[in-house]
């Protein structure tokens, strides 16, 4: 940071803005060990990564203009993991820290409001404090490899640069794509449900690929195929019927090869309008995997990411009041922000560390919060030999989830059910686990 404060990035200046008393845009990861975790050791861990990773050491602050982070004087305390995954993180917490360091019996999780970093970024210091505290605790040396950072290398810049603003193109793509389909349920405000399902990952990959698709684009397939068929049940007239889209972040530093710790993804939307016809699933695998081929380009997403940045460089809109900016900017989001899609499916990919730390990771997790409006939200990440599907709603109804893996079980993979049976209430009210 740059005297003790940083400017969000292009990303992460919307999330302050739309937070609400009842949510607030976080995700976890988290890395179940083979022993118990010892907290001492963890909160050393913890400090030791302070100076190597200084965005993620940070709180949110309201300047004049624009929310900011400011630099922490102290590491977070660590915390018992005693309550349900993503808690609120209210504003009061936000303003002293946004990152949260948990642990539970054989378990690290860290838990980061958007505005710090991505799923990849959240991964990547994960990764690295698991491999400092396997370090303490066990006495081995961990090769800076496979995602895990040398915990005593001073931060390189362009681990800390905002990328959007790096790679824009300065022409702005003009997107007019209509409106998806909306889930819906019963509301439940503060309280979260989510059901995990273990997939071997040999098989996924062999159903994925009878059908010439990747596991992403596979699993985006079935998830419309799912809500296609929900949306048919619901709406018998085909014309009255909207668009199902599935929102697909794309990990921009694939592209670009940025190495940037901050936020730097965008989301893509492949979907199909029902009104045109019925899908296999096979042509539902063709639309998706066409789609994202065309979209996700270096050329395509500059143009995405100028249709972001432009605004923020103009001066007439720097100048304004950041109440005012606020304001307009939550009128955009209702507008577009979450619109476009059903549901957002999160991949991470093949989860690889180093070697000398496998023995003692048994297993790896990424949750993804509900969104402002999305009433569910399904995150993806494969460790070992396993992929792990996390789905999470705010809303009574299961039957999404139910659907969904049902129906991978339908095309030949088998699917284990973690569940949390009962919700639980987020502003850290126990739960059973």
């Amino acid at each position: 940071m740059s005297n003790g404060w940083m400017r969000l990035d292009n990303a992460a200046l919307i999330f302050p803005v739309i937070r609400r008393r009842d949510w607030a845009n976080a995700f976890r990861v988290s890395a179940t060990l083979t022993e118990p975790v010892d907290p001492a050791l963890l909160q050393q861990a913890v400090a030791d990564l302070m100076p190597r990773f200084p965005s993620m050491y940070g709180r949110l602050r309201k300047g004049v203009f624009w929310y900011y982070l400011e630099e922490l004087s102290a590491p977070p305390t660590v915390q018992e993991d005693y309550a349900f995954p993503l808690t609120l993180m209210q504003k009061k917490e936000l303003k002293r820290c946004c990152l949260r360091i948990l642990y539970f019996q054989d378990r690290i999780a860290v838990e980061c409001f958007h505005s710090l970093t991505d799923g990849t970024g959240g991964m990547t210091y994960l990764k690295t404090l698991t491999a400092r505290y396997l370090t303490l605790k066990q006495g081995i040396e961990i090769s800076p490899e496979n995602g895990v950072l040398d915990w005593q290398e001073a931060p390189r810049l362009e681990e800390l640069e905002d990328s959007f603003s790096r790679y824009t193109n300065g022409i702005t793509l003009k997107d007019k794509e209509p409106d998806a389909l909306r889930l819906r349920g019963s509301r439940e405000r503060f309280v979260l449900h989510l059901t995990t399902g273990i997939l071997p990952t040999a098989a996924l990959l062999e159903t994925a690929h009878s059908y010439d698709a990747t596991a992403t684009v596979f699993l985006a397939a079935v998830m419309a195929e799912v809500i296609l068929r929900y949306q048919e049940a619901r709406c018998p007239e085909r014309k009255r019927r909207k668009p199902v889209k599935i929102t697909v972040p794309i990990n921009l530093r694939q592209l670009y090869g940025s190495r940037t710790l901050r936020n730097f993804a965008l989301t893509l939307n492949p979907g199909v309008d029902p009104r045109m016809g019925d899908y296999s699933l096979r042509e539902l695998c063709r639309v998706m995997a066409a789609q994202l081929a065309a979209e996700a380009t270096p050329q395509q997403m500059a143009g995405r990411i100028a249709a972001n940045v432009t605004p923020q460089q103009n001066l007439l809109i720097r100048a304004v009041p950041l109440p005012i900016k606020s304001l307009i900017m939550r009128i955009v989001y209702r507008q577009r922000g979450e619109s476009k899609g059903c549901i957002n499916l999160s991949n991470l990919g093949l989860i690889r560390l180093p070697a000398e730390m496998t023995p003692w990771v048994r297993r790896m997790d990424l949750v993804i919060g509900p969104q402002r409006s999305y009433p569910n939200n399904c995150a993806v990440l494969s460790y070992s030999e396993s992929t792990y599907i996390s789905m999470i709603r705010n809303i009574q109804e299961s039957e999404l989830e139910r659907r969904f893996f049902s129906r991978l079980v339908e095309l030949g993979v088998p699917v284990r059910i973690e569940s949390s049976n009962q919700g639980c209430d987020t502003r850290r009210g126990r739960c059973d686990r």
